[in-house]
């Protein structure tokens, strides 16, 4: 009922205007010509087509750029629960790769460059997914350069 409010009330009103017109014998659209006939001595009665147009238009205009709105606020919910999610299933792998870390470590011979690549790896990782979870314009350029190694890293 709530999606159709508006036509709601304007059935309310029409039926309004309509008991109206029958319980006190009033005709609106005779009054409306009158109000045009009286318009056509001041010559502003060809403004009333043009404005009809105008804001029918912009109405349509209003009506379509609502939409879009409301599309994209579902589209910006999708991505906040995306991101919350993978963050989560990412934090968890990364905290269990410190498993491998720690036999690693504990491994006699294991190399210590292997160790610091697998930190930088993580690092990056990390660097990636915070970058990734603090973008603020959803769109396929942002997100790309979000997780896109900068100059000053490489």
């Amino acid at each position: 009922m709530n999606q159709y409010r508006i036509t709601f009330l304007g059935l309310v009103i029409s039926l309004s205007v309509l008991f109206i017109s029958i319980f006190f014998d009033v005709d609106f659209f005779e009054r409306f010509v009158s109000l045009l006939h009286e318009l056509e001595h001041y010559e502003i009665d060809e403004l009333i087509i043009p404005l009809a147009i105008f804001f029918m238009f912009s109405s349509v205009d209003i009506l379509k750029r609502n939409r879009l709105n409301k599309v994209h606020c579902e589209n910006l919910k999708i991505y906040t629960a995306m991101m919350r999610s993978t963050r989560h299933i990412l934090n968890n792998f990364l905290n269990q790769m410190q498993l491998f870390k720690l036999t690693a470590e504990e491994t006699p011979n294991f190399s210590p460059e292997v160790l610091a690549l697998y930190d930088e790896i993580i690092d990056e990782a990390t660097r990636q997914i915070n970058a990734l979870g603090s973008v603020h314009r959803i769109d396929e350029l942002s997100i790309h350069e979000a997780v896109t190694p900068s100059a000053k890293e490489k």
